[in-house]
C-alpha cells in the first residue's frame, strides 16, 4: 500500500513526502531529491501529517525513516529561508514539534540513511531508535560551516552516543564522517552493502516488527528517564514497565509459546 502525502503547491507532480505500508512496516520517504531531502515548509508540514497517519494505525509496528534519491536529509533548505530570520521561533514552531511527535512514537523507529545526512538531516537519524547507513552514507554536523548552532536534538543525541569530546569535535569542527566511521563511533548500527541495501533495511525492520512492541515501547518511554533519574527511580519505574508488560497479550503469547516450544508470533499488544 502506498499514501502519499499531498502538498498545497500548485502545479507540483510529487509531493515531499511518500508514506509506504507494506504488512506490519511504513516506510516514510523524504521526497524532495533534486534538493538533497532538504527541510522547507511543505517537507515539514508532510513529515508531521505522515506521524500522524502512523501513529494512528495500529497495524503498523515499526517505521522506517529514508530519502528519495542521493541523499538522507541535507538539513535546512536555506533557499527557503528568509534574511535575518528568528532561527529559534523555526525551530520552535517546526523541527521541535516533529522531533517531539517522533519521539513519542512507542514502536521502533529506524533510520535508513541512504546517502548524506547533514545538520538537521543529521539530528533527524540520531533521533531514531535505530540508524542503518548505506555503506556511502556520510555524516555531517554541518551547522558550524554556516556559523550555527547544532539543533533538533543534536546536542542531545550526539554526546549520548559518542561522548562529550567526540561530539564537540565533530560539532565544531564539520567535518564529514564516512559511514564506516560512523559505525566505528556507535552512531549507526549496521552498515549495509550497496547491493544488499532495499533488501536488508525491510529484513531489519520486518524484524523489530515481529517482535513484542508493546515491550519495545515501554523500554523506549523508560531507558530515556534514566539519563535524569536515580537508580531508585529506576528501579521503581522498571517495576511499573514490567507491570506493564506483564498483563500484556504478548507476554501470554511468550509463556505459551515457550511451553509449547514454538516461535512466538507476537500482536504488539
Amino acid at each position: 500500500m502506498s499514501v502519499q502525502m499531498k502538498t498545497q503547491k500548485s502545479g507540483d507532480q510529487m509531493s515531499t513526502v511518500l508514506l509506504e505500508k507494506e504488512g506490519k512496516v511504513a516506510r516514510l520517504i523524504m521526497n524532495r531529491p533534486d534538493k538533497l531531502n532538504a527541510f522547507n515548509k511543505d517537507l515539514h508540514r508532510d513529515f508531521m501529517e505522515a506521524l500522524q497517519n502512523v501513529k494512528k494505525d495500529s497495524n503498523i509496528r515499526a517505521l522506517v525513516i529514508t530519502g528519495a534519491g542521493r541523499a538522507f536529509n541535507s538539513g535546512q533548505d536555506l533557499s527557503d529561508t528568509p534574511e535575518n530570520m528568528d532561527y529559534g521561533e523555526i525551530l520552535r514552531k517546526t523541527y521541535n514539534p516533529l522531533l517531539e511527535n517522533l519521539l513519542s512514537l512507542e514502536i521502533p523507529v529506524i533510520a535508513a540513511v541512504n546517502g548524506v545526512a547533514a545538520g538537521a538531516g543529521f539530528s533527524l537519524a540520531l533521533a531514531c531508535d535505530f540508524r542503518l547507513a548505506h555503506e556511502k552514507a556520510s555524516f555531517v554536523q554541518a551547522f558550524i560551516n554556516v556559523g550555527l548552532v547544532p539543533d533538533s536534538g543534536s546536542l542531545y543525541f550526539l554526546p549520548r552516543l559518542v561522548g562529550y569530546a567526540k561530539a564537540l569535535e565533530l560539532a565544531v569542527l564539520g567535518e564529514k564522517i564516512s559511514a564506516k566511521e560512523a559505525y566505528r563511533l556507535g552512531i549507526v548500527n549496521k552498515v549495509i552493502p550497496a547491493e544488499n541495501w532495499e533488501q536488508e533495511v525491510m529484513t531489519f525492520a520486518e524484524n523489530l516488527a515481529n517482535k513484542p512492541t508493546k515491550a519495545i515501547g515501554l523500554i523506549k518511554r523508560y531507558m530515556k528517564l534514566s539519563f535524569h533519574s536515580t537508580l531508585s527511580e529506576m528501579l521503581e519505574y522498571e517495576a511499573m514497565a514490567q507491570r506493564i508488560a506483564g498483563f500484556s497479550e504478548d507476554h501470554q503469547e511468550g509463556i505459551r509459546a515457550f511451553l509449547e516450544k514454538r516461535k512466538p508470533e507476537f500482536k504488539g499488544k
